[in-house]
């Protein structure tokens, strides 16, 4: 058996207990998804030297859309790669 220490607190007391609280999470991580998938289509539509002005490639952007989750990494890692070339 683990032993807590009294600041911390059981999953079951972190999770809300008004399902309206839940459903406004839900409501702003869907937004949030949204919003990071039209940003990344938006990249898609401009040309190869505004891509490259960015530090990105086309292929940069379609990794980031394959793993929505990690976009922000994946495009710092590839213009950090970038701009080391």
């Amino acid at each position: 058996m683990a032993l807590s220490l009294s600041g911390e607190r059981s999953l079951a007391a972190a999770s809300p207990a008004n399902p309206f609280v839940a459903l406004a999470r839900w409501i702003a991580k869907a937004q949030a998804a949204r919003t990071r998938r039209v940003a990344l289509s938006a990249l898609l539509e401009l040309d190869h030297a505004r891509l490259s002005d960015l530090g990105i490639s086309r292929h940069d952007v379609m990794a980031a859309l394959a793993a929505p989750a990690h976009a922000g990494p994946t495009l710092n890692a590839a213009r950090s790669r970038n701009a080391r070339t």
